[in-house]
């Protein structure tokens, strides 16, 4: 953050509400569950922001999952190297185009100072700082001869003699795919250089995805994704199940009591839903007490719980 001017100290105009901001504090995991570093990030309350005022377009596409399936199976035919990277404080790369003010969070203000924020870059909370980033880092990577896909908007390509190399983004997540290890690490040199990296070497772990490759190919599995949700749930040490439904199961929407937490059991089924991109077999299980997200009753997160017992070991 020190490098990039976010903004400064400014009286703003009336007409123009400033927003407030706050701490966020998160702790980052490393794929096998240990902690990897404490973050603290300053973020704006983008849900005070006004339409057609503090913001206009917000949309940015993201890599669909088929689209990392296709790379790996590319790159695994092909036996091409795969690795990924992280941007550093993505969303503070991105340029406003609105003038947008915010207040200091609490300990930065002097008493009797009015003064707010005039931000000039993006800041994370703000409703385009997500599209603004997105145009940045597409922006810099068609500067370098990439390609963009028309199936996929984040999917990025560079051909050039034999020389061929994929660029795969989700927000501030890559993944270089590619069969010449020069061109990659000069990539990755250009954008460290333009935005500044964490080169993560070989692609490992992905949008909870742990990625293993093998000389048949690549293996996707979410081992810490699923031991999360059986710990939230509070049955990692519970009763498994050898099947994910019981047979001739039909429940219906007027089946036992209401829930008291439907957003709990809208949140496991969420969940459940991204399980299935590693496990297929579950996709019709999942579907059955996904239809009730309205009004959940007891026998739908049974149906539900029932899923998650096949995974304990």
């Amino acid at each position: 953050m020190e490098k990039i001017t976010l903004g400064h100290l400014s009286t703003y105009h009336q007409e123009k509400k400033a927003i407030d901001s706050k701490w966020v504090y998160k702790i980052k995991y490393q794929p096998n569950g240990d902690v990897e570093r404490y973050k603290a990030r300053l973020v704006a309350k983008g849900f005070t922001q006004v339409e057609g005022i503090d913001f206009h377009e917000t949309f940015a596409p993201v890599a669909k999952l088929v689209t990392v399936r296709c790379m790996l199976a590319v790159a695994a035919k092909q036996n091409w190297v795969v690795h990924q990277l992280d941007v550093n404080n993505a969303f503070l790369h991105g340029d406003l185009d609105e003038d947008v003010y915010m207040r200091l969070p609490q300990g930065f203000v002097r008493k009797g100072d009015t003064r707010v924020c005039k931000l000039q870059k993006s800041l994370y909370g703000l409703c385009q700082a997500s599209r603004n980033w997105y145009h940045k880092f597409t922006h810099a990577l068609v500067k370098v001869d990439f390609r963009q896909s028309k199936a996929d908007h984040s999917l990025f390509i560079f051909q050039h003699d034999i020389i061929n190399t994929f660029a795969l983004i989700y927000v501030d997540d890559v993944i270089l795919a590619g069969n010449n290890i020069s061109h990659i690490n000069t990539v990755k040199a250009y954008l460290d250089n333009k935005f500044s990296i964490k080169d993560l070497g070989k692609l490992k772990y992905f949008l909870g995805i742990e990625v293993a490759r093998s000389s048949e190919g690549f293996v996707l599995s979410q081992r810490k994704y699923t031991r999360d949700i059986l710990e939230e749930c509070g049955i990692l040490a519970g009763r498994p199940s050898l099947f994910p439904m019981e047979q001739n199961l039909k429940l219906r929407p007027d089946d036992g009591s209401p829930l008291v937490d439907a957003p709990s059991y809208r949140r496991l089924i969420g969940r459940l839903l991204y399980l299935t991109v590693t496990r297929p077999d579950i996709v019709y299980s999942v579907s059955q007490p996904s239809q009730f997200l309205a009004t959940p009753q007891q026998t739908h997160l049974d149906a539900a719980t029932r899923i998650l017992r096949i995974f304990i070991t």
